[in-house]
């Protein structure tokens, strides 16, 4: 008797805002994280590294972030298996239903889980989304529309935002 045995392996991409790495499980995406990720996703779980074009099942992942980031897609059609505490899932789906080239608040996100949890909360819940891009967390701002916090870092929240045209595009600096 054979026991089904799920085998986890990430692949390094590159993109526009820098090498991304994909994790995946036979069942779905399980995480997209950045170089210097500041909630420091423990890397032992991601398996072994792959060649993304060697694993046909990162082909849809790697097809849709490069349609993405070309400005031919607005959603992902994609397996995804995010690890998280039910609350954590519930942040998460809301954050999967914010509309491409849209923002909300960490506010509006806490009201709309109800429960009393608050603002702050619902930040370190955005923070910890696995699945960053796919699960679409740099769309949450500050209740003034300030960029506040990104696990990837701010310029890429806004790139990212810029790219949806959620936010004008600011002026390049000339220093």
């Amino acid at each position: 008797m054979s026991t089904a045995t799920t085998t986890t392996r990430h692949a390094v991409i590159d993109s526009p805002i820098g090498p991304l790495t994909l994790v995946r499980e036979d069942d779905g995406l399980t995480g997209l994280y950045y170089p210097g990720h500041w909630t420091h996703p423990d890397q032992t779980t991601f398996g072994p590294r792959v060649d993304a074009t060697a694993d046909p099942e990162f082909d849809d992942a790697v097809t849709q972030l490069n349609e993405y980031f070309a400005g031919e897609r607005k959603d992902f059609d994609l397996p995804l298996n995010p690890q998280g505490s039910d609350r954590a899932q519930r942040v998460w789906r809301l954050l999967a239903e914010i509309p491409y080239g849209q923002t909300t608040t960490y506010g509006a996100l806490a009201r709309a889980v109800g429960e009393g949890i608050s603002p702050r909360a619902i930040g370190g819940f955005v923070g910890h989304n696995p699945l960053s891009i796919y699960i679409a967390c740099h769309r949450v701002v500050g209740s003034t529309g300030k960029l506040t916090g990104y696990a990837g870092g701010l310029d890429r929240k806004q790139y990212l935002l810029e790219l949806e045209k959620a936010i004008p595009v600011a002026p390049q600096s000339l220093w």
